[in-house]
């Protein structure tokens, strides 16, 4: 049994092969095309494809204008990148606390850290479970700050009926090796403005709008780049590999919720094992299942000798000395992050592997 799965369809696998061929590997047709069914087959809202969902993260704090001295708040409780993509923009990294039962980032203590240099909040789905969208809209808003939501997680989830990536100005997504939907590499930002998603190409081209720059009889194109751009779009090759794989992707999102359902049912009441919450007004996209154990070494010893992988998969990155060090009086994250851990949630399990972990785990530690 393995704690990640990478899927791969077969329209995937036929999609690299025709692309390798054709010998067109850098961005061009196929990238639109994946855009364009991101857009239409998910309800993404204008995303403009990249190289990684850290690239994504770095992109949408530039489009919002953040720079250096700014400050930005985010919680600990996620995957370092969050955080270096605050500090790629010379701007500086925050930490509010998070609610425990969730993972998720806390609006109240949001309100607390906001001070006159704050200029945007990041947002972190753990897992793939929606944050209190409306409350951090609510404290954007009023503070006039800009939202960037890490939804590394969250591809498939939805807020009140409104899908993630279609909710803030900017929305960041990964397609890494290991998430629901892969490009093999690579990730999205998605845009609520079109002008913003025009910047953004613009933008992730080194500031060069191929759109609309007028090839030249010497070879090159004719541009005047006005901003700092990046190397961050998306191939071809990518792209094909997504657009295979978008074909799989329904399916396996409704088996990962299948499978949460199931532990979140049959797991429930289980001493020392705490589940996160389900509030019906959201949904997850299930991409891990965390649970709060009490003795968590002997949990995971108990589950590794029958050969079920667990992983906390991320520990707070506050720690970290890029980031000044612990931040203090976060209660929540310390609670948090004493007895997280996840047990495996992916779509490769068959009902055997998942009756499997949930009889173990109910079998005590």
């Amino acid at each position: 049994m393995d704690f990640y799965h990478t899927g791969i369809s077969e329209d995937a696998i036929t999609n690299a092969i025709e692309c390798l061929k054709s010998t067109f590997l850098s961005e061009g047709k196929r990238v639109k095309e994946f855009e364009d069914r991101l857009s239409d087959t998910l309800g993404l809202c204008n995303p403009v494809a990249v190289n990684s969902g850290t690239s994504a993260l770095h992109l949408g704090l530039a489009l919002a204008g953040i720079g250096p001295g700014d400050e930005v708040i985010l919680p600990p409780q996620t995957f370092i990148a969050t955080g270096m993509a605050i500090l790629m923009q010379g701007a500086i990294p925050v930490f509010a606390d998070i609610q425990p039962e969730t993972g998720n980032i806390c609006p109240e203590s949001i309100g607390k850290k906001i001070t006159n240099k704050t200029r945007a909040i990041m947002p972190v789905h753990w897992g793939g479970y929606p944050c209190d969208m409306d409350a951090i809209g609510h404290l954007a808003l009023t503070h006039k700050l800009a939202v960037v939501e890490d939804a590394a997680h969250a591809l498939g989830a939805t807020y009140k009926g409104q899908r993630i990536g279609s909710i803030s100005r900017f929305t960041a997504l990964s397609f890494q090796a290991i998430k629901h939907l892969t490009t093999g590499d690579g990730g999205a930002i998605c845009c609520l403005y079109p002008e913003d998603a025009q910047h953004a190409k613009t933008l992730r081209w080194f500031g060069i709008d191929r759109a609309n720059s007028i090839p030249s009889i010497l070879g090159e194109r004719e541009y005047d780049a006005i901003e700092l751009g990046y190397k961050y779009h998306m191939n071809d090759l990518a792209a094909a590999v997504g657009i295979g794989n978008l074909s799989d992707f329904p399916a396996n999102l409704a088996r990962v919720r299948t499978i949460a359902n199931r532990y979140r049912t049959e797991l429930a009441g289980v001493p020392g094992l705490q589940l996160l919450e389900s509030n019906s007004n959201r949904e997850s996209a299930c991409w891990l299942f965390t649970v709060l154990v009490e003795r968590r070494v002997e949990f995971i010893e108990k589950l590794k000798s029958f050969s079920i992988p667990t992983s906390v998969v991320h520990l707070r990155i506050d720690n970290n000395s890029v980031f000044g060090g612990l931040t203090p009086n976060l209660p929540g994250m310390e609670y948090f992050n004493s007895r997280q851990v996840a047990i495996p949630l992916h779509a490769g399990l068959t009902d055997d592997d998942v009756s499997f972990v949930i009889e173990t785990v109910k079998g005590g530690w």
